[in-house]
């Protein structure tokens, strides 16, 4: 990058892409093109790679590519558990092969790409390998891992599953397979990315002693268990920011065990192995005026764990499809927003005059309803906002309601 287009780069670095493109440039020294690139993602790190976006002359690929990068938490969070996952040893099962002999603390990233992910776990080993196929992205990592402080990054340009068979056993192999067919569309089974991970999956226990597979949100993750085998998968880690599920984690290796564990932001909760057992508090399933209501974080919903959370906070579910809670005491530290029952109406014409005849706009959320929230938006004349909070769903008698709430914290 020449001085003239680094000075454009420095000036605009807060425009308008879509305005700065038409203005353009007079100045013949500008690589206009390069230059709208790098200002459009250092606009992108600054909300998704804070880090990155402090640091100087980081050279930033094209916008589908910084759009579909980790974000710095969950980066962050990987690296958290790549210290802190160390399988117990097996007393049942064997792995695919003997137990490797891995290289002291070395990671290696078979799928690099923009090396989000790699930039904080390589931090914790004392070697890390970035593998990635195409030369381009290749020699922005080795520009960025230098500037980014990761001088002991080895960058190989190669497809990963080539790499994979030649390559020494090592501590910690990371896989982040492409979820894109060759026309762009999205795939979510395992099977339909790239790599296969089950057809390698023997492979890679052969090769480390442990294994990082990030997946899709949209994936089942029960499903992903069965097709990689429920004797190799200690760990499912389903993340969630802005209680937006982002990643399935799973931790691949030899030994024994099972954990689940839902994040969402700094709550982090994880199903007890009793949780199975009936809620031990007996309240009554029906909501009244002045009882509390609990929806659970986005990562809790797609775990779909819902005895033990029922179990663990003492609440009970409204019905078994409803994904909704109750309590007649309020328990502040519930993974996931909190409310109090102003009014419970039915969809009876007075009595939603009674209810809500009052408000002209509300929040509305639907839960194992046969309306959706544009319908039932449209039925009750009301916009969208303000401080009211209404749920629609069906009890377990089967009854049709309308939950009317007031939001706590």
């Amino acid at each position: 990058m020449n001085e003239a287009t680094a000075a454009f780069i420095r000036e605009h670095a807060d425009d308008d892409i879509r305005q700065l493109a038409l203005r353009g440039t007079k100045d013949p020294e500008v690589d206009l093109n390069f230059a709208l690139e790098q200002i459009a993602g250092q606009q992108t790190a600054r909300r998704k790679l804070p880090t990155w976006a402090a640091t100087d002359a980081i050279v930033y690929p094209p916008h589908l590519s910084m759009e579909q990068c980790s974000s710095e938490q969950t980066a962050r969070y990987k690296a958290t558990l790549a210290l802190t996952f160390h399988p117990a040893p097996s007393v049942t099962h064997a792995a695919p092969s003997s137990q490797p002999q891995a290289s002291p603390s070395t990671l290696v990233d078979l799928t690099g790409g923009l090396g989000v992910d790699f930039s904080f776990l390589a931090r914790d080993f004392s070697r890390a390998v970035y593998v990635e196929r195409q030369p381009h992205l290749c020699e922005i990592a080795r520009h960025n891992f230098r500037l980014l402080g990761l001088e002991h990054a080895e960058v190989v340009c190669g497809d990963g599953v080539d790499y994979l068979r030649q390559m020494e056993p090592v501590d910690l192999i990371y896989i982040d397979p492409a979820r894109r067919d060759d026309h762009g569309g999205r795939t979510y089974g395992i099977d339909d990315c790239t790599p296969d991970v089950l057809a390698i999956r023997d492979l890679l226990l052969q090769k480390a002693r442990r294994v990082m597979l990030k997946l899709s949100p949209m994936l089942d993750w029960q499903k992903a268990v069965r097709d990689l085998g429920e004797v190799y998968v200690r760990e499912v880690h389903i993340v969630a920011v802005g209680n937006e599920c982002k990643e399935l984690l799973l931790m691949l290796a030899a030994g024994s065990g099972f954990r689940l564990v839902c994040v969402n932001d700094d709550s982090v909760f994880e199903p007890h192995p009793t949780s199975s057992a009936p809620s031990p508090l007996c309240c009554n399933p029906v909501p009244a005026p002045a009882s509390f209501l609990y929806e659970p974080n986005a990562s809790i919903m797609k775990a779909g764990c819902f005895e033990a959370v029922a179990y663990q906070y003492g609440v009970c579910q409204i019905a078994a499809n409803s994904h909704l809670f109750l309590s007649p005491r309020r328990v502040e530290s519930f993974p996931g927003r909190q409310f109090v029952i102003e009014r419970v109406t039915s969809l009876n014409r007075r009595a939603l005059k009674e209810s809500i005849g009052h408000l002209s706009q509300a929040n509305i959320t639907v839960r194992n309803f046969p309306m959706s929230v544009a319908e039932l938006r449209r039925r009750l004349k009301l916009s969208e906002g303000g401080s009211t909070y209404i749920f629609a769903t069906t009890l377990a008698t089967g009854e049709k309601v309308l939950l009317v709430c007031s939001p706590l914290r």
